[in-house]
C-alpha cells in the first residue's frame, strides 16, 4: 500500500472515525454460537463506507490525546506520520513526496516537509476528510 493510503486507513479506519457497532444485535442471536460471528462480519462492511466523511482534525486530536501530545502534527509531516505509526524517514518522505507530486524546497527541507503536510491534508480533503482550517498550514 501507498504512504498516503496508509496515512488515510489508519485516519477513516480509527475507532473514533467509525460508528459505534450495535450490541443488541448478538444478544438476540446467542443461543447460536456459528451464526453472529457471520451475522455481525456483513453487518459491519457497509460502516466502512460511511467512514469517508470522517472529521480528520477530530481523530487526529483523539489519537495525540491518547499518545501524551502527538508533537506538532497539526503542521509537521514528521510528527503526523510518528502519530500515526508510520516511518517518517527521509525516505519515506521522499516516496510520500513522489506519490503526491510535491517537490516544494531540497528533500528533507522545512520547505518539504511543509508543503508535504499541506498535501496530504489536501488529498484527506479530496477523498472525503473533513479537514479543518487549522490542519491546512
Amino acid at each position: 500500500m501507498s504512504i498516503f493510503g496508509n496515512i488515510m486507513s489508519k485516519i477513516f479506519h480509527h475507532k473514533s472515525a467509525t460508528p459505534a457497532p450495535q450490541g443488541d444485535v448478538g444478544a438476540a442471536s446467542s443461543p447460536t454460537t456459528a451464526a453472529p460471528p457471520a451475522a455481525a462480519a456483513p453487518a459491519q462492511a457497509p460502516d466502512i463506507a460511511p467512514a469517508a466523511s470522517v472529521d480528520v482534525g477530530a481523530v487526529l486530536s483523539e489519537m495525540a490525546s491518547l499518545k501524551g501530545g502527538g508533537g506538532n502534527y497539526q503542521s509537521s509531516i514528521v510528527d503526523l506520520l510518528k502519530l500515526l505509526d508510520l516511518d517518517s524517514s527521509l525516505d519515506a518522505r521522499k516516496e510520500l513526496g513522489a506519490e503526491l507530486d510535491v517537490h516544494a524546497g531540497a528533500d528533507g527541507s522545512a520547505e518539504q516537509n511543509i508543503a508535504l503536510h499541506k498535501a496530504v491534508m489536501a488529498k484527506l480533503a479530496e477523498n472525503g476528510g473533513v479537514v479543518p482550517d487549522s490542519l491546512r498550514g
